[in-house]
């Protein structure tokens, strides 16, 4: 069979799938998250030792430290993995949800009901959790998944498939409702991004490179998004002890993560008292500073920051700090710069506050806490399939609503037009 045809058979079957998924019960969903999350637990010693088969060809290809973090499996993640599982099962269940029933001046009633996407395809790079994840998210919401993981993380993904087959079968579901990619063959991506006849959206979770492919290439609707340069801007009035809280926590909790600030603009009157205190934070995580004339003014090891700088995401121990005359230039940069991700500010001033709220467009915002929150699981929406950026169907860290619509229904007793 070629690999065209295995992708098409994969597209049959993940339809067929979807039409029983949409159909499934709340507590027959629930009973196979619960199973998979028992699985994953029960299966921890094999899921380890295929993971230490992906870890060995990692090294011996030459993947970088963080790449090799990613991939990584240990007993505390295939715990969270599990965990994860368990807080969907407990998420209310979306799908059949009726809004906005009213009754229009003809005597019909016209409301809104909350369906399945249907069939998403999810491509995605290292970390093998977004399997468990993505398939959970998918289950919940009624839809059938078929993911394709990076080459590297092969031998766990479908490790971690097989528990969530188990799980699916065992409570009366078509194992085929979550399908893994079993290829390594990099035209799969090809052909699943051609697949419309079988793929309702596809989401794609990993580098650029893979996202602006992706985007460029999809035949199908894709939610996404492509940089994640988030500001934390401190403001006149801000609390200086919350103000160097939020700013070091949004760089240093992890570096590598879409949410993780990578330019901090500090106001002029404010600079003095904050920008000495985060300096030296910040140099004693080992994290290289590039300022503009007036931060480095505060310390001599602080690097020039060039135009690119402002406009990279570093997704590094990497900071560009910017000391802006007022308010209104740094909401000029953050509308030049951000990616319109997530973008946060330290502030007394409510009044400010709901300016920044209001006139930040992007997909979070956030006031007096730290740009780390902007995630699926921080804002109660359990597990996350990925961040949109874009305005259209769903916007931020999609959850369980992101993978539903809404289509009209209409409620009459032998109404006529």
């Amino acid at each position: 069979m070629t690999l065209h045809d295995t992708m098409q058979q994969l597209g049959k079957n993940a339809r067929a799938a979807a039409k029983a998924m949409a159909k499934a019960r709340t507590a027959q969903k629930n009973q196979a998250l619960h199973s998979m999350a028992d699985l994953l637990a029960i299966q921890q010693d094999n899921l380890l030792k295929e993971n230490e088969k992906d870890l060995t060809a990692g090294r011996e290809r030459g993947l970088n430290t963080a790449l090799l973090d990613r991939l990584a499996l240990n007993p505390e993640r295939i715990h969270a993995m599990a965990e994860g599982l368990r807080q969907i099962a407990n998420l209310a269940d979306p799908v059949g949800e009726i809004s906005h029933l009213r009754y229009q001046p003809s005597g019909i009633q016209v409301g809104k009901m909350r369906v399945p996407l249907g069939v998403i395809g999810i491509i995605y790079e290292s970390r093998p959790n977004v399997t468990a994840d993505a398939a959970g998210l998918g289950l919940k919401s009624g839809n059938a998944v078929i993911l394709r993981g990076g080459s590297e993380a092969i031998h766990s993904n479908l490790a971690i498939a097989a528990c969530i087959h188990t799980g699916l079968t065992d409570s009366g579901l078509p194992a085929e409702a979550v399908q893994v990619v079993k290829t390594t063959d990099r035209a799969a991506v090809g052909e699943l991004l051609r697949m419309q006849a079988y793929i309702d959206v596809i989401v794609p979770r990993g580098g650029k490179g893979l996202i602006e492919r992706v985007s460029a290439e999809a035949k199908i609707p894709v939610i996404k998004h492509l940089d994640g340069l988030c500001h934390v801007y401190i403001d006149a009035k801000a609390d200086l002890d919350k103000a160097v809280a939020v700013a070091y926590n949004a760089k240093t909790q992890r570096y590598g993560t879409c949410n993780t600030m990578e330019t901090l603009l500090v106001h002029q009157a404010i600079a003095p008292s904050v920008l000495p205190l985060l300096v030296d934070k910040y140099q004693q995580a080992g994290v290289e500073l590039r300022g503009c004339a007036k931060t480095q003014a505060f310390d001599p090891k602080i690097l020039p920051a060039t135009e690119q700088d402002w406009a990279t995401e570093y997704l590094a121990p990497i900071l560009a700090i910017r000391v802006v005359d007022d308010f209104d230039q740094a909401m000029a940069h953050i509308d030049q710069y951000s990616s319109r991700h997530t973008d946060a500010i330290v502030t007394e001033d409510w009044s400010l506050a709901q300016r920044f709220l209001t006139e930040v467009d992007s997909s979070s915002v956030m006031v007096n806490a730290s740009t780390r929150f902007a995630d699926g699981f921080e804002y109660g929406l359990g597990a996350e399939i990925g961040i949109s950026t874009d305005k259209i169907h769903a916007r931020g860290p999609v959850g369980l609503e992101g993978l539903t619509s809404q289509k009209f229904i209409v409620l009459g007793n032998g109404h006529i037009r």
